[in-house]
């Protein structure tokens, strides 16, 4: 039995000439199989093109992203250096700081203690050291050298806070410290264990120092402290005694007005009575005492300036 044929009319611009193509079915189907294999080889190799164009330009995406990350990282180290010479200058402002709080420079194993040792992260396991050692290897530094510069600042906070405390101590301490005569003038009498009493005609300790002035001359506090006393006592007459704390106090003696109440917190300078005569005195002078833990002691220890002879 004679197979089906196909016959193919080709025409050209010339429509005198006509081109015909006779197949059987057989060779047709050879042909449309062979021009769909072609096909999808064609489709196939396209998509091959595709993806090497693709991952060419992420290829050269990748090492443009790289290349500006090596640039950041590089950054990143330059501003780490330029951190860790401004950590360098506080740490020796921190050493003078200290000294004059009256307390001891920080030991260098103290600002390096927590970096490094046992349990601190390795090179090895940083993730980006797997991908790309020399990028991985810049990025490991430079994490090191931050926690470094954290651990170093949080000592030198600490440290700094420290001295702060110590030098407001000392601060309080040095206002609260006499320093000053009460009152300008000669010192007519001074501390002495036996000292000829001009009353009472025989030698008794004398436990402050008198300074002559007029009646009403200001009388001012030696330091910063609180009223404890501020009325008569007998021989002393008209008094004002001022707690500084730290074991100290003074005594301010035969005044004759008193300008300050009990409880009241005064400053060093500050005014708190007026020169008299009152009590045991035979003329308008000042007494003063200084008392350290209960015991009198020479009030020209606490005087800075020296006063007029």
């Amino acid at each position: 039995m004679t197979g089906k044929k196909w016959t193919l009319l080709v025409l050209s611009d010339e429509r005198e000439r006509l081109r015909e193509i006779t197949l059987g079915h057989r060779a047709l189907r050879f042909a449309l199989g062979g021009t769909g294999f072609l096909g999808i080889a064609l489709v196939l190799l396209g998509g091959f093109f595709a993806l090497r164009v693709n991952d060419v330009h992420r290829a050269a995406q990748l090492e443009h992203e790289n290349a500006l990350l090596a640039a950041e990282l590089e950054s990143i180290r330059d501003q780490v250096s330029g951190f860790q010479s401004v950590m360098e200058e506080l740490v020796d402002r921190d050493a003078e700081v200290r000294i004059m709080a009256g307390l001891d420079p920080l030991d260098v194993d103290v600002l390096q203690a927590g970096v490094g040792g046992p349990g601190s992260p390795d090179l090895a396991s940083h993730p980006l050291y797997a991908v790309r050692q020399d990028l991985g290897a810049e990025s490991f530094a430079a994490a090191y050298d931050l926690h470094a510069l954290e651990r170093r600042a949080r000592i030198l906070r600490e440290s700094l806070s420290e001295a702060a405390d110590s030098l407001a101590m000392h601060l309080d301490i040095l206002e609260s410290t006499p320093s000053i005569l009460p009152v300008d003038g000669r010192i007519s009498s001074r501390f002495s264990n036996a000292r000829f009493h001009p009353i009472h005609n025989r030698s008794t300790p004398h436990q402050g120092i008198d300074v002559p002035a007029p009646v009403g001359t200001p009388i001012r506090a030696s330091a910063r402290g609180r009223v404890v006393a501020a009325s008569r006592q007998a021989g002393y007459g008209l008094r004002v005694e001022i707690d500084h704390g730290y074991g100290i106090t003074t005594l301010y003696a035969h005044a004759s007005r008193v300008l300050v109440r009990v409880g009241q917190e005064v400053e060093r300078g500050e005014v708190i009575a007026q020169v008299g005569m009152t009590g045991l005195t035979t003329s308008p002078h000042l007494h003063y005492e200084v008392r350290r833990n209960n015991r009198p002691v020479d009030p020209m220890n606490y005087i800075i300036s020296e006063p007029v002879r």
